[in-house]
C-alpha cells in the first residue's frame, strides 16, 4: 500500500512538473496552428449552398501576452508545412423572425440524399415544439448551412423549442447582452480594475491575430465585435476570465450568424453594410452560444486547468488500454502526453479537424461535460 501511494505521489509530481515546464516554454507565445472551417478534401454538404470557411496560419508577431494567459498554452509543436489558404465558400441569408422564414427550401440541384436530409430538418423545425433530442440526432452528421444558425440556437439552448416563445426569448437575450456591453465594456478605463485593464489589453492584442489570412477578420469593426464578445464573456465568467484560444472558439459562431445577413464569399463581406442593431444582435447570438458551449468545460481555463489535466490523464489511460505498444514507446521516448495533447483540449481540436464539423458534434451533445 505504501509503495502504491509513493508511486501515485511520484506520478502526480512528474505531471505537475511537466505542466509547469509546458507553461514556461510557452511564456509570451500564442498557440500555433491553423483553424479550418471546412475539410479541404471533402465536398460541401449541399451542392449550391455552402458555408464560408477560412484557414489560420501561425502568427509571427505574438508580443504582449500576459502571464495569466501562459496557462492556456501548449508545448512546442511543429509549424504547418505550407501556408494555409483561405477557402471561399458561398453562404445564403435566412430570416429568424418566423418559423416559415427560418426553414427555406433546399437548393434545386441537391442530390436525393441531401434533399431527404433537408426534408427531415424542415419537418422538425416546422413543428410548433421542436424535439431537441431528434434534432441533435439529425444534426450529428451535419446541418445544411442556411439552417445552421437556427439549429445552433436551438440545440445550445439560446432559443426555446416552443416556436411561440422563440422570438420573445431571443429579443430578451439580445437586450441582456446589450446591457452587459454598456455596463462592462462601454466604460472608461478609470472605472476598470488593473486586472480588467490587462485582460482587455490581451484581448485587443489577440483579436487581430484571429484568422489573419482572411481579410474580413482584419476589418476594424469585426475585431471590435469580437473584442466586445470576448471581454463581456470574460467579465461574466470571473473564475476563468479570458484565456488565449477562446478567441478562436468564437469565430465559427461569428461567421455562421453573419451569414444570415451577408451574401457571397466571405472575402466580399463588409460588416459596415449592417446596421448597429443587427451587429449587436449577431454579437448577442455569438455570446450566448459561446457561453453555452463553454459552460460544461470552464475548468479547462481556471487556475492550474484541472479539466485539461483530467483529459490528458484519460487520454493516456485510453492509449495504454487500446494500444499498449504505442503507450510503451511514448514512455520510452520520454514524451509526455501533455506536450502534444494540451492544444487539442485547450482549443477543442479546431486546429486539427474541420471546425464546422467538430462544432456540430460539440454543440449537439446534450451535455458537453460528458465529452470533456
Amino acid at each position: 500500500m505504501k509503495n502504491n501511494n509513493d508511486n501515485n505521489s511520484s506520478l502526480d509530481s512528474r505531471f505537475n512538473q511537466t505542466l509547469k515546464n509546458v507553461q514556461g516554454l510557452l511564456k509570451g507565445r500564442s498557440i500555433p496552428g491553423k483553424v479550418l472551417l471546412t475539410r479541404r478534401s471533402d465536398p460541401p454538404e449541399e451542392p449550391s449552398i455552402r458555408s464560408p470557411s477560412f484557414g489560420r496560419s501561425l502568427s509571427e508577431n505574438n508580443a504582449g501576452t500576459s502571464d495569466r494567459m501562459d496557462m492556456s498554452r501548449e508545448a512546442e509543436v511543429q509549424k504547418p508545412n505550407s501556408n494555409p489558404t483561405a477557402n471561399k465558400l458561398k453562404s445564403t441569408t435566412s430570416n429568424i423572425e418566423t418559423t416559415s422564414k427560418e426553414v427555406q427550401k433546399p437548393p434545386t440541384g441537391a442530390r436525393s440524399t441531401d434533399s431527404a436530409r433537408v426534408m427531415k430538418f424542415t419537418k422538425e423545425l416546422s413543428s410548433s415544439t421542436v424535439m431537441l433530442e431528434r434534432l441533435r440526432e439529425l444534426a450529428w452528421s451535419g446541418v445544411p448551412s442556411y439552417m445552421r444558425p437556427t439549429v445552433w440556437r436551438l440545440v445550445l439552448g439560446c432559443t426555446p423549442p416552443n416556436s411561440d416563445r422563440r422570438e420573445g426569448v431571443l429579443k430578451r437575450k439580445h437586450i441582456e447582452y446589450h446591457d452587459s456591453v454598456a455596463q462592462f465594456y462601454d466604460i472608461p478605463d478609470t472605472e476598470r480594475s488593473d486586472d480588467e485593464i490587462n485582460m482587455l489589453r490581451q484581448i485587443s492584442v489577440d483579436c487581430p491575430r484571429t484568422v489573419p489570412d482572411v481579410t474580413f477578420f482584419q476589418q476594424p469593426q469585426v475585431q471590435k465585435s469580437l473584442e466586445r464578445i470576448l471581454y463581456t464573456w470574460a467579465i461574466r465568467h470571473p473564475a476563468s476570465g479570458y484565456v488565449q484560444g477562446i478567441n478562436d472558439l468564437a469565430t465559427p459562431f461569428l461567421v455562421v450568424f453573419l451569414s444570415e445577413y451577408l451574401e457571397g464569399d466571405i472575402d466580399s463581406w463588409s460588416i459596415s453594410d449592417l446596421s448597429p442593431d443587427k451587429i449587436s444582435s449577431i454579437e448577442a447570438d455569438c455570446y450566448c452560444c459561446l457561453s453555452k458551449l463553454l459552460d460544461g468545460m470552464q475548468d479547462h481555463y481556471t487556475f492550474a486547468q484541472p479539466g485539461i489535466q483530467r483529459l490528458v490523464f484519460k487520454l493516456k489511460e485510453l492509449v495504454r488500454r487500446i494500444d499498449e505498444p504505442v503507450s510503451r514507446h511514448i514512455e520510452e521516448q520520454g514524451l509526455e502526453f501533455l506536450q502534444f495533447a494540451f492544444r487539442w483540449f485547450n482549443c477543442l481540436l479546431i486546429r486539427e479537424v474541420c471546425i464546422i464539423s467538430s462544432s456540430n458534434h460539440y454543440i449537439h451533445m446534450p451535455d458537453l461535460s460528458t465529452f470533456c
